[in-house]
């Protein structure tokens, strides 16, 4: 030995890295599954009211798509606990309504109804008109 060490590069065999991914997913789908994942039930999908059909749990303010037949082509959503704010907009026109203490507010055809409301959460049913 003249006082120089071997170094071995630590290298991770993909084996076991995908044994510890795979150690970890049943737990992780099963919090999603039950519903105890703070990510899983945070994040409301935005994309299904596109058709101005759908319920949302809200905990922040939310704006998104809706289809361009109503007139608009975006829906904002504000609140706080006793206001409800709706804004439609789209090409040259904005459209809008609130309401206080539950009820339900129409923009451009979309009725927007609060199933429950308080300072931190709000939940809503959007409904298309009927054709």
């Amino acid at each position: 030995m003249s006082g120089e060490q071997d170094i071995m590069p630590l290298k991770i065999s993909t084996a076991l890295v995908a044994a510890a991914v795979l150690a970890l997913t049943p737990a992780t789908a099963a919090l999603t599954a039950t519903g105890a994942s703070a990510s899983a039930s945070a994040k409301p999908n935005l994309r299904a009211c596109y058709d101005g059909k759908c319920k949302l749990t809200l905990t922040r303010n939310v704006s998104f798509r809706v289809s361009p037949r109503f007139g608009i082509t975006r829906l904002a959503i504000s609140f706080n606990s006793g206001t409800v704010v709706v804004r439609g907009t789209g090409p040259g026109v904005t459209s809008q309504g609130s309401m206080s203490g539950g009820g339900s507010v129409t923009v451009n055809g979309i009725r927007v109804k609060v199933l429950s409301q308080s300072a931190a959460r709000l939940k809503l049913s959007l409904t298309p008109p009927k054709r």
